[in-house]
């Protein structure tokens, strides 16, 4: 039941509309008890009665006030209906919205511990899911009414034959919650499998070349085909309970309304009650299993939808590991240096990234980070915009600690431009103002020279409006690469972090980025995680890292007298054979 609350709380906004909802709710399932109830004088004081004339006058008024009550309700159910489902629309919405939010918040940490496939399954099929169980808010309230009006109308017809059928409905609920209960635990792992379905479909089709290269067609379809497989055998548990519920509670059922028609009926024949009553009370007894028979179907569904509402609510409880504290202030404009200040840092306990980091980069300089593979460059980087937090030591820009600062403001003063190029599914355009409306054409344009992409831009079908595909798809590595460098021009940041830019393309294309990275660069402070980048050459200062350790720093000349490893790196990585 939290579960169910928690849900009922997006709710709260909505509720003077739901409220409205409920009392046309109200007004159409006394419309039905009222029909029920009309059968009795209809047969009693209408057709059994011996003088034609009132005979033909109480059949006249009974059949206007159908009409009548037929048409109020139309008008009530179409009200209810309307505000009932406009409600629970923007219920749906709301938590979209929230979950993403919450997503786009999370620490990159997250996304290197979970499949991305998963977190699209519970933002997508996990939250259509969870309309059921708003749906079934109205779904409740509006059998639960129902009954409660055909028990009244039942009551009054036979107060004893009343209590029996109510003390039935209740031991027919007992198999509805018990299956109920039972399909919550497999509905759980029947998501499970559905976002497994989800990550190998969006790691097969986002690395559809690599497949294709190796030749793997067959072992991403024979992975699919068995988490497909796995998929349908625990979907079929869930299938087997669902048909199964239904025939037992409408056997049981018709049970108790079998026994209490025999018992009306001895009484009819006996003189005890009237056909009339007879006819409006099982009529109305009739009706009465229909809401329960209807919340069987509903209590599945519940089941179903709150599954998919825990995995949500999970991930809505992940925590932001990093996170703006509550007296962050705004950075003001870079002035001096940035400093990294012992920084320890590791992604698991115990198995330490970067150790006692000691680094001094003053503003304007141009700083290379140089090591090994894993030695912890990127870490080094993806520190100082806080796409981590430190574990002890402190970064800090002009004497003040990053962590003092809102991270949007802090982030709106580094540029990034790395190895691996994100494009959006947009126009060259929108790719280089990424999110920024209001920045005029000309602006688009000059930064786009700046970084050699003007060139290739306007010989494209629709210049700078043409599409790219998902992820640039239509365009080639170094085109991609210098959209990146025009983005990161435009944004104009004083701060700038290169992670291995160039390590991917071709001769041409990296001379081609290569001269537009020298003009980003200019009057930035830069940090560059290089391989083949010239720059490092003509670097400021030379960063060795090893096993997340500064082993030496200098410049190019200097290092390669002092450090043997620097000198090792240089003589693989950039000296010309």
């Amino acid at each position: 039941m939290k579960t169910y609350f928690r849900v009922l709380s997006f709710a709260k906004p909505y509720t003077k509309r739901l409220l409205v909802a409920a009392f046309f709710m109200l007004v159409v399932s006394s419309c039905g008890a009222a029909t029920m109830y009309l059968l009795k004088p209809l047969f009693d004081q209408g057709f059994l009665n011996t003088n034609a004339t009132a005979a033909f006058q109480v059949t006249l008024n009974i059949a206007l006030a159908l009409v009548g009550i037929t048409f109020v309700n139309g008008i009530a159910f179409y009200i209810k209906d309307y505000l009932y489902n406009n409600a629970g629309q923007r219920i749906i919405m709301d938590i979209r919205n929230e979950v993403y939010d919450h997503v786009q918040n999370l620490s990159l940490s997250y996304f290197s511990k979970n499949k991305t496939g998963q977190t699209l399954s519970r933002l997508t099929i996990d939250v259509v899911n969870m309309q059921n169980a708003v749906a079934s808010l109205a779904g409740i309230f509006d059998n639960a009414t129902k009954f409660l009006g055909y028990l009244i109308i039942v009551i009054f017809m036979d107060w004893k034959l009343g209590l029996i059928a109510l003390g039935v409905a209740g031991l027919i609920a007992y198999p509805v919650y018990t299956f109920g209960r039972r399909l919550r635990h497999i509905s759980i792992d029947t998501q499970n499998k559905i976002g497994d379905i989800s990550s190998i479909a969006y790691e097969g089709i986002s690395n559809i070349r690599i497949v294709k290269a190796f030749a793997m067609e067959k072992y991403e379809h024979d992975k699919f085909r068995h988490a497909n497989r796995s998929f349908f055998d625990t979907l079929m548990k869930a299938i087997r309970i669902t048909a199964m519920s239904q025939p037992i509670v409408e056997f049981a059922g018709m049970l108790a309304m079998a026994s209490l028609v025999v018992v009306a009926g001895y009484k009819i024949s006996h003189g005890m009650i009237t056909i009339g009553q007879f006819l409006a009370f099982t009529g109305a007894l009739f009706m009465l299993f229909n809401p329960i028979r209807n919340l069987n179907g509903i209590n599945i569904q519940i089941q179903q939808a709150l599954s998919s509402a825990e995995r949500i609510f999970e991930l809505l409880d992940t925590p932001q590991e990093v996170q703006d504290d509550i007296k962050a202030g705004i950075m003001p404009e870079f002035r001096k240096e940035i400093k990294y200040n012992n920084v320890c840092f590791e992604y698991i306990p115990g198995r330490p990234v970067l150790t006692a980091i000691k680094l001094d980069i003053k503003k304007g300089e141009v700083v290379a980070i140089v090591g090994p593979s894993g030695s912890g460059k990127s870490t080094l980087a993806d520190l100082l915009p806080r796409f981590y937090d430190t574990k002890s030591g402190a970064i800090e820009i002009d004497g003040v600690d990053i962590k003092k600062f809102k991270m949007s403001s802090l982030r709106s003063q580094v540029g990034i431009v790395t190895q691996e190029t994100i494009l959006f599914n947009d126009s060259i355009k929108g790719n280089i103002a990424y999110g920024r409306a209001d920045i005029a054409q000309v602006d688009v344009e000059n930064a786009a020279k700046a970084a050699n992409a003007h060139n290739f831009i306007i010989k494209t079908q629709h210049g700078y409006e043409t599409l790219i595909g998902e992820r640039g798809v239509k365009l080639s590595g170094g085109e991609r690469q210098r959209l990146s460098i025009a983005r990161a021009i435009l944004k104009n940041p004083p701060i700038l972090i290169l992670d291995e830019a160039t390590s991917a393309l071709d001769t041409e294309s990296e001379k081609l980025v290569q001269d537009a990275l020298e003009k980003l660069m200019k009057s930035r402070t830069t940090i560059v995680i290089a391989h083949r980048l010239s720059t490092i050459i003509r670097a400021d200062k030379i960063v060795v890292l090893e096993k997340g350790e500064i082993k030496a720093f200098g410049k190019h000349e200097e290092l390669l007298v002092s450090s043997p490893l620097y000198k090792k790196l240089y003589e693989m990585q950039f000296e010309t054979k």
